[in-house]
């Protein structure tokens, strides 16, 4: 029977995963290696080796009601799109309310997890940890949940620079990059245009001589703010859209959507256009309000792949060149390891570490060791790892079984064909999965999927909710093992929270439109 567990990293995923396994009555004890919770969102101005890394004006892009805990809503009065600061105070306030604080011994790393010598029998794990004094213990666990991120180690692919060695100015990666001070006046390449390429070159453009953007595929950028003034994860993440999905042919999703993304700014135009269609989003977009105007006004300039570097010039693949360039930025993505894990305990599909629903190495005897947060969709870590960490806390006490291993090996090579066939991926993106069918799968397992049938019988002003609005976490809370008391009332005040911190200014639309209706009586 598990009853102690080790959580690794007191990031969003650490937290979430020590509360699941208090929720479930088992104890927690999470080995972080900073002296702060938050994990990625706690800023500071050194980058540490082996640690997330942010920079200072950084904005989350996706909106807070779609980001949440599924049973802690985000404070009313704060922004929907938030600044860093203001995610890492949530996070506390989690930690706080959830008392989780007590259950974290931080600055103390985790060397090693090794299975104990009679594993087979006890299902144990040691865990080898070290403190800030250098002094090093050992733990038994009787399970494992690894929380550790996939934004640790920066993916710096010199080699595939030609000529680098003779570059005149200063390089850098994303994970170093805190602001736009040292670019002053500079002229500046951006080589790579996932979301903190495109952030790194608007801010860099705006104290910057001249901003370029180098890209091998291309991107489409969408917006923030959708119709309506509306975010856009708020309008278009719903299941009744996820429905037509499953029902529509691929090519109409394909026309519909391009033409919705080119009617805002002709990709083509603009030279984002990438080698990829547009459904599904089989590459995470740009989510980016400010990009397409400063390509508009030429602050920001788009080039193809870089084709070699010579002294302070950077060549292109279409023959064309920048001279006297001073910095270049390599937001090009993130290497992922665990090096605290034996070899054997990570299983290898294609390019990947293939975990079973991308949770569980499918290839060890026993379910104790889990990896929460490492997964990339579109929508908030937050929610999902949320979802993974009531899945294993509910493995780990027998309450949800697994396949046999040989079973869940076929499903993960079956996972990577269908991440090969849907998704552009790389050994840097092995992650990809729909948001709201991996939020259902696992719901499925644990027994808390909302059933729209249900529903419509029993609540149907609940049902027109949850199909006509936002995918939000509070779904995955009406019903089965959690259920939370408030969550219907969270559902049906959502907008309102999305309007609170919006009603800054008394507006008389309202008084207008009334004298208006009294003057046609």
């Amino acid at each position: 029977m598990v009853h102690r567990v080790a959580v690794i990293g007191a990031g969003p995923s650490g937290l979430t995963s020590m509360k699941a396994c208090l929720d479930e009555g088992m104890v927690p004890t999470c080995f972080e290696t900073s002296d702060d919770v938050g994990g990625l969102w706690k800023f500071k101005e050194v980058s540490e080796p082996n640690r997330a890394s942010i920079y200072r004006s950084l904005t989350i892009n996706i909106s807070k009601e779609m980001m949440c805990y599924s049973d802690f809503p985000i404070p009313a009065d704060y922004p929907n799109y938030m600044h860093h600061s203001k995610i890492l105070k949530y996070f506390k306030m989690y930690a706080e309310h959830f008392k989780l604080l007590q259950h974290i011994r931080f600055q103390t790393a985790v060397k090693s997890v090794k299975q104990r010598p009679d594993f087979s029998r006890s299902a144990q794990w040691e865990v080898v940890t070290e403190n800030r004094e250098g002094l090093e213990e050992k733990h038994v666990f009787d399970a494992v949940i690894c929380c550790s991120g996939h934004y640790t180690y920066p993916n710096l692919p010199l080699k595939d620079f030609p000529g680098i060695e003779t570059f005149e100015g200063k390089y850098l990666h994303s994970w170093d990059y805190k602001g736009p001070e040292d670019m002053q006046g500079k002229r500046v390449v951006v080589i790579g245009i996932g979301n903190s390429g495109g952030d790194i070159a608007v801010e860099t453009s705006r104290v910057a001589e001249q901003v370029y953007m180098s890209t091998r595929r291309g991107a489409w950028v969408i917006r923030q703010v959708s119709d309506n003034g509306l975010p856009v994860d708020m309008k278009y993440n719903t299941r009744f859209v996820h429905i037509l999905f499953q029902l529509l042919p691929i090519n109409f999703f394909n026309w519909f959507g391009e033409n919705k993304l080119n009617a805002m700014y002709d990709h083509s135009m603009y030279a984002l256009k990438p080698k990829h269609r547009w459904v599904l989003f089989s590459q995470i977009p740009v989510i980016n309000d400010d990009l397409p105007l400063k390509i508009l006004s030429g602050s920001v300039v788009i080039k193809p792949n870089v084709k070699e570097i010579r002294g302070s010039t950077v060549v292109f693949e279409d023959g064309s060149k920048v001279e006297k360039v001073d910095v270049i930025v390599f937001a090009t993505g993130y290497n992922y390891d665990f090096p605290y894990l034996p070899s054997n305990a990570m299983y290898k599909s294609g390019h990947r570490v293939a975990l079973y629903k991308h949770v569980f190495p499918p290839n060890i005897e026993h379910p104790t060791l889990a990896v929460v947060g490492f997964i990339h969709g579109l929508g908030a870590i937050m929610p999902q790892a949320e979802m993974q960490a009531r899945w294993v806390t509910r493995v780990f006490k027998g309450l949800s079984k697994l396949p046999s291993n040989p079973a869940m090996i076929k499903a993960v090579e079956n996972d990577t064909k269908d991440i090969e066939k849907n998704y552009i991926v790389s050994k840097l993106t092995p992650l990809q999965v729909d948001f709201v069918s991996y939020m259902d799968e696992l719901a499925g397992a644990i027994g808390v999927r909302p059933s729209l049938l249900w529903l419509f019988f029993t609540d149907y002003a609940l049902f027109k909710k949850v199909l006509w609005g936002p995918v939000t976490a509070y779904q995955y809370r009406l019903m089965g093992p959690g259920k939370w008391a408030g969550a219907r009332q969270a559902i049906f005040t959502q907008f309102e929270r999305m309007n609170q911190p919006l009603k800054t200014r008394q507006t008389l639309h309202k008084i207008v439109f009334a004298v208006f209706l009294f003057g046609l009586l």
